[in-house]
């Protein structure tokens, strides 16, 4: 029996059915000659599960909320309530796939269970399959919970096999147990549960090898918050219960050449050209966009020291991902001054020096953005929602073939949730030579988010053409 950190606690208690704190992720799969079984994605993910001990617990409450909940293991775990199945009318369009998605990404989560679920999608068109998988943000914290989308994916389509899993579910803890648990907890650290249970601060506070890192975690939070209201947009209204999902791609070879024609960074083109197709989905909606105006985007940047990189080891451990405030200029024409404006403002982030090499991540066992994602959405929500417009999150992956369950995967989309009053979120992946961008959205608020893929092919081009 574990209690939950504070900040996971939070992530479980603050939720609503609006705006649930779920890290989702689709993969489209090419089949196999035989096909991809159903009874095989479940030997897999069942191979995977030691990897990820979460996956196979329970939140249990504890009377009065007098203590944080606690982790337990789930005496009646069935992994065929977790792994679904589910289909198109065959042959499937990814228009269809997408309202599917948007769907599953909508409904709650089981809370008397292990808070996960996978949906095999099968029918798609083309010989393609599609894996659906959506989190709780209380599992996922990137170093020792890592997101199930992270451990089963496979370098190989024949992986070397693991050691059998003997996994027994320890004793479920009853009532009188969690209530004098949390009794003692009070009597030996009230000044410490106190905190817990009013302010989140706590567990910091009681760890001293923590000061130095949290003194600059706190610094970075203090210059954030400063940055003060976010404009006013579009983006931000009400959040309904229904959402669409879309995606755009785009060749990883193209955001290079604009990096090395104007030298910065391949994440300020992603930004730029986020930027670009945002000015343009203003104008198509008729809105007055004045030369000085702004979208303000919370973009978490990847950070990993390299003592902690040294000292984790493959899979341990992948960093941590620190709060990056950019206020995407939409109201300036020219693509090539949005890119260097961006560039700049990337440059004079106090944690610059210190961002991840994607070439470090790769080198991590398994498939590191389905955990980067829920990371940096973790990030996210740790600020008050009225500072930025939006979140996009940006992971880098592997640049080779990568398998599930022995069926090659073909692409790979984040889909973020939406905050509190943010009407869209994306989530960019780079992988295999492209870049994936998945597109959250309210579904009455923009009802024509189908347009941004065009938008953002349509801001590339300008910017490469720019730099012929």
């Amino acid at each position: 029996m574990t209690r939950l950190s504070t900040t996971d606690a939070s992530f479980y208690r603050l939720e609503n059915t609006a705006t649930p704190m779920y890290v989702g992720s689709l993969s489209i799969l090419r089949q196999p000659r035989g096909g991809l079984s159903y009874e095989t994605l479940l030997e897999t993910v069942e191979q995977r599960l030691p990897q990820i001990p979460r996956y196979r617990q329970k939140v249990r409450e504890v009377t009065m909320n007098l203590a944080r909940p606690v982790w337990v293991d789930d005496r009646d775990f069935d992994i065929t309530y977790h792994v679904r199945r589910s289909a198109l009318p065959s042959p499937g369009s990814d228009e269809q796939l997408h309202e599917l998605i948007a769907r599953l990404a909508a409904r709650p989560l089981d809370k008397s269970r292990p808070l996960w679920e996978m949906y095999l999608v099968e029918g798609l068109a083309k010989n393609r399959v599609a894996l659906y998988t959506k989190s709780h943000q209380a599992l996922i914290n990137g170093m020792n919970a890592l997101e199930i989308g992270h451990v089963i994916v496979d370098r190989t389509r024949h992986p070397p096999p693991l050691p059998e899993d003997f996994w027994v579910p320890g004793p479920e803890p009853g009532t009188t147990r969690l209530l004098f648990g949390a009794i003692g907890d009070w009597l030996s650290r009230p000044g410490v549960q106190l905190q817990a249970v009013t302010s989140g601060v706590a567990e910091a506070i009681t760890n001293s090898g923590l000061l130095i890192d949290i003194g600059r975690r706190m610094l970075n939070f203090a210059l954030t918050v400063a940055r003060g209201t976010a404009p006013n947009s579009p983006l931000n209204a009400p959040v309904s219960r229904s959402r669409r999902f879309t995606v755009a791609r785009g060749r990883l070879e193209d955001y290079r050449a604009v990096r090395a024609r104007y030298d910065c960074d391949v994440n300020d083109v992603v930004l730029a050209v986020i930027a670009g197709a945002l000015r343009n989905w203003l104008l198509s909606r008729g809105e007055v966009v004045a030369p000085t105006a702004t979208i303000r985007a919370m973009a978490p940047m990847p950070v990993y020291p390299e003592d902690k990189f040294d000292a984790a080891g493959p899979g341990q451990a992948i960093g941590e991902v620190t709060p990056f405030l950019i206020d995407l200029p939409v109201g300036e024409g020219n693509a090539v001054v949005r890119l260097s404006q961006i560039a700049h403002a990337t440059e004079s982030h106090p944690t610059a020096a210190s961002l991840v090499d994607a070439r470090s991540i790769v080198t991590l066992s398994g498939f590191a953005p389905p955990t980067l994602h829920g990371m940096g959405i973790r990030v996210a929500t740790s600020l008050p929602a009225r500072v930025f417009n939006l979140l996009i999150t940006n992971a880098p992956g592997a640049q080779s073939q990568m398998y599930v369950a022995g069926s090659k995967l073909l692409e790979t989309y984040a889909v973020p949730p939406l905050l509190s009053n943010q009407v869209l979120a994306i989530g960019v992946t780079s992988y295999n030579g492209m870049l994936y961008f998945g597109i959250n959205a309210d579904r009455e608020a923009m009802s024509d988010v189908d347009v941004l893929p065009t938008l953002l092919t349509e801001s590339l081009e300008e910017l490469l053409e720019a730099a012929k």
